[in-house]
């Protein structure tokens, strides 16, 4: 079958109606030296058995879940998610649709939107939430740009911590490079924000400070403490939270945060390589206006009855480019819709749940691996899901080993940072059974 769409009457009448000749007489700008000579290194053609084959021997290449055991963490976890999750995202009237523009025909989405909106308010327990956006990352960046707008551009200092996530802290970096702001990033204590620090950082130029909870090396944070001091000084303050500790921390409308974001794959959403996955963001009721993206909102038509539609819309696609909150064009609809399903199936019990097991089983595995010698945890603070370990030996020799054995023992903290190269960053999730972690445990004491 061909794959050029246009037959050689086709490419004669094109060419006649711009004047040219041939292709060649097209092309004549591009130079000699960096065109493409000879032919293109792509196979024959394959039969449909035969290229069914092939992709399957490439498939065969990525090691699944089921076929090892996954401690790795770091922002992306692994989670049981309930068969049901798959079946109703996958529906065409889901899966295929488009931005509901037109509510007329779009309640189903608009009203799906609508009850992921609710649902993130409720777990961050904040007046309202947008319609999603693409990861935490970006959603935190998104956070900084509301603060920054809220004080009308006068306050223009991001107070962010040293222990938040590393790749957070790129994108952070990106987003504001063409900006008349500044980041500052707030000393860590013992893996936790130097409270000391922050006050002394804290002036009338402080537009937000940012506390990731859990942070980057799985702490807990004293975050009513952070925002206190934050809105003493007038600025406002971000909470980075993981949603499934919500389902047993307390969330960030309970100690007076001003907006909260984070990623949302850890709410049904399958690792796939780094993604696709959704950010999300909620806030105060006072920051409606400043949101990014999308807001669904519930309404009555002529005749009485519940209806849905797009009720906030303040992007560049609708309004002038100058008055946007945001660039941001558009929601991670499919990927929410996802997480809203997730929390569905699950509920208050079974989020509470599945939150507990993450922290039982991680303080349980933590106190084993702490007895090994050689072996110790990096902080003594509190933790939710994750902990780092100091190693004897360098980290990467000891996840290669572990790995020999079908264990990914979790991420080396040399990769964001050289210096520390005996440390690893372990997760464990509701998904570990008792057998997976004690082998590795075995493993850490065979070496």
């Amino acid at each position: 079958m061909s794959y050029i769409p246009h037959t050689q009457q086709d490419i004669k009448e094109m060419l006649a109606a711009i004047g040219k000749n041939s292709l060649e007489e097209l092309f004549a700008d591009i130079p000699q030296e960096v065109r493409m000579k000879g032919e293109y290194a792509i196979p024959s053609r394959l039969s449909e058995p035969e290229l069914v084959r092939f992709m399957q021997k490439l498939a065969s290449q990525n090691q699944a879940l089921d076929q090892s055991s996954s401690f790795l963490g770091a922002g992306v976890y692994e989670h049981f998610i309930p068969v049901l999750v798959d079946v109703l995202s996958s529906r065409g009237e889901f899966s295929t649709s488009y931005t509901p523009y037109q509510p007329e025909v779009s309640q189903g989405n608009l009203q799906a939107i609508f009850e992921y909106q609710t649902a993130i308010s409720e777990i961050t327990q904040l007046d309202i939430s947008n319609a999603s956006l693409y990861d935490g990352a970006t959603a935190l960046a998104e956070a900084l740009l509301i603060s920054y707008s809220h004080h009308r551009k006068k306050r223009n200092v991001f107070l962010v911590p040293a222990n938040l996530h590393p790749e957070y802290k790129q994108v952070i970096y990106t987003y504001m490079k063409n900006l008349d702001v500044k980041v500052v990033e707030i000393p860590e204590k013992e893996g936790l924000i130097d409270h000391a620090a922050l006050s002394s950082l804290l002036n009338d130029k402080v537009a937000c400070v940012v506390v990731s909870m859990p942070n980057f090396y799985g702490l807990l944070e004293d975050a009513a403490s952070v925002t206190a001091l934050a809105h003493k000084s007038g600025a406002l303050s971000v909470a980075l939270v993981n949603p499934i500790s919500l389902g047993i921390i307390a969330p960030p409308g309970s100690y007076d945060a001003d907006i909260a974001v984070g990623e949302g794959q850890p709410l049904g959403i399958p690792l796939s390589y780094g993604g696709p996955y959704f950010g999300f963001i909620a806030a105060k009721q006072e920051f409606l206006r400043e949101m990014p993206g999308r807001i669904a909102g519930q309404t009555v038509d002529g005749r009485g009855e519940r209806g849905f539609v797009l009720t906030i819309q303040t992007r560049e696609q609708h309004i002038k480019r100058e008055k946007a909150t945001s660039n941001i064009c558009s929601n991670q609809a499919l990927m929410a819709l996802r997480g809203l399903i997730y929390l569905t199936c699950l509920g208050k019990e079974g989020f509470y749940e599945v939150a507990y097991q993450c922290l039982q089983k991680a303080h349980y595995m933590a106190k084993a691996i702490a007895e090994i010698p050689g072996y110790s945890l990096r902080y003594s603070g509190p933790f939710f899901n994750e902990f780092v370990i100091a190693c004897p030996k360098n980290a990467s020799l000891v996840l290669e080993k572990l790995q020999e054995r079908g264990i990914y023992g979790g991420v080396a903290l040399e990769k964001w940072m050289p210096e520390r190269n005996k440390e690893i960053l372990v997760s464990v999730t509701e998904c570990k059974t008792h057998q997976e972690m004690m082998n590795f445990v075995n493993a850490l004491k065979e070496m």
